[in-house]
């Protein structure tokens, strides 16, 4: 195991409104907290498309932030490395061999079970709707779709909802809501608990709990535990580019920030803490690296009406996950922003105003700065839509058509670009 040594401890977030300034504000933390020249740095990304893109920012020089070359540098998914985290932290406390490399749970293992047990479940009347799905079916076609859409339902019940997997174990066929309310699953559906506890049954003692929401309670356990840093496990971890993560990987996350650097850079689209526009006054005290903006009240209703007066609507009606993750990640922040500032020698809430010349600039800037409707329809001048392409309203009656016309217009802004 390798001993603490780290500069910086805690979940540290860094946060901004664009991007690219968020990608310039991580490598020159990575250039101010150099690490051991052998040691790795481990970049959490959401897509191939974000981990090349870094990769490359770092390798390029000369005008450009970047160290003119990529190296020590390893990419992963949040789940991937979270089973990784996972098997390293109990190991390291129960022992070698205590976490299976794969979980028998996983997506894909977990559809060709359901594909076998689905036939045997069909005779209990609990399954009597998925025997009527399944009724006329010789091909088996039907049996393999719908036991690819329970594996996948049955995984992100794992990630999210791993309470009810639990209570379902237990023969409690509940479900668990805000402030730990239960309500008995409803009837039509009573058998997800019952097939789950099929799959438990078909797996044995020994591997039935191996599923996420288990070995996560088991990890969390462990992490109090640790006190040194194992060698499977980077010196640091940097997440870039992932718009919301669960609690489960957020727990993870700030569990290794005892025992490793986790940097977590955020982009947010409005330098104001934007979670009371729909969420109760006692969830705002709880938050207080973000200020209030000035002019809105203590207290704010749940009525549209409300909301548009003293908030931007769209922040309002197409903002829940984001709002939904900033409040998660509140409650792990630990960043110390006036050291890091001073250390950076600028600030980590890099909130920049875009230029406000289209229709498309305005919107960004009253979002970045909450602003309500009467307040923006006060303070831009007209545009001349005809000449402002910034934003373009197109009705579908389809997501494939959606493509095509996102596709069309793709083509036709490439041809008219000159450079």
């Amino acid at each position: 195991m390798s001993e603490l040594r780290n500069t910086a401890q805690g979940l540290i977030v860094l946060q901004g409104n664009r991007m690219e300034d968020l990608r310039d504000l991580t490598l020159q933390w990575l250039g101010r907290q150099p690490l051991h020249p052998l040691a790795r740095t481990l970049f959490l990304v959401q897509s191939n498309g974000i981990a090349q893109w870094l990769k490359t920012s770092l390798a390029e020089r000369g005008g450009e932030p970047g160290y003119g070359v990529c190296l020590g540098t390893d990419v992963a998914l949040p789940a991937r490395f979270q089973w990784q985290a996972y098997r390293s932290v109990i190991e390291a406390v129960e022992g070698p061999g205590r976490v299976p490399t794969t979980s028998p749970y996983d997506k894909s293992r977990l559809r060709w079970r359901l594909m076998r047990l689905l036939p045997e479940a069909l005779d209990n009347p609990l399954f009597a709707p998925l025997a009527r799905y399944l009724r006329d079916d010789d091909e088996q076609r039907k049996h393999y779709q719908l036991a690819e859409r329970l594996a996948d339902l049955f995984d992100q019940y794992q990630v999210y909802r791993a309470d009810w997997l639990n209570a379902w174990e237990a023969g409690e066929d509940v479900l668990t809501l805000a402030g730990n309310r239960q309500l008995p699953v409803p009837e039509e559906q009573r058998w997800q608990p019952a097939l789950w506890r099929m799959i438990g049954a078909d797996l044995g003692q020994e591997q039935i709990h191996s599923h996420r929401g288990a070995v996560h309670r088991r990890f969390m356990a462990a992490a109090k535990e640790l006190t040194e840093r194992p060698d499977t496990l980077p010196p640091r971890i940097v997440i870039f580019g992932i718009s919301s993560l669960p609690r489960q990987t957020l727990e993870v996350l700030a569990s290794l920030a005892g025992i490793s650097e986790v940097v977590l850079c955020l982009l947010n689209p409005c330098r104001f803490y934007w979670g009371e526009i729909i969420e109760t006054q006692e969830v705002l005290r709880r938050y207080a690296r973000q200020q209030r903006r000035k002019g809105m009240p203590a207290e704010l209703h749940h009525s549209p009406e409300q909301l548009h007066l003293h908030a931007h609507p769209l922040l309002a009606a197409w903002g829940k996950q984001g709002r939904d993750y900033l409040q998660l990640l509140s409650e792990h922040d630990n960043t110390d922003v006036a050291a890091m500032s001073a250390l950076l020698d600028q600030s980590v809430d890099l909130f920049l105003s875009p230029p406000t010349d289209t229709l498309l600039g305005q919107l960004q800037d009253d979002i970045l700065n909450l602003r309500p409707l009467a307040e923006t329809q006060g303070l831009w001048p007209a545009l001349e839509l005809q000449h402002d392409a910034s934003i373009r309203f197109h009705c579908c009656h389809s997501p494939q058509r959606e493509l095509e016309v996102l596709h069309d217009q793709l083509l036709a802004a490439f041809a008219e670009d000159a450079t």
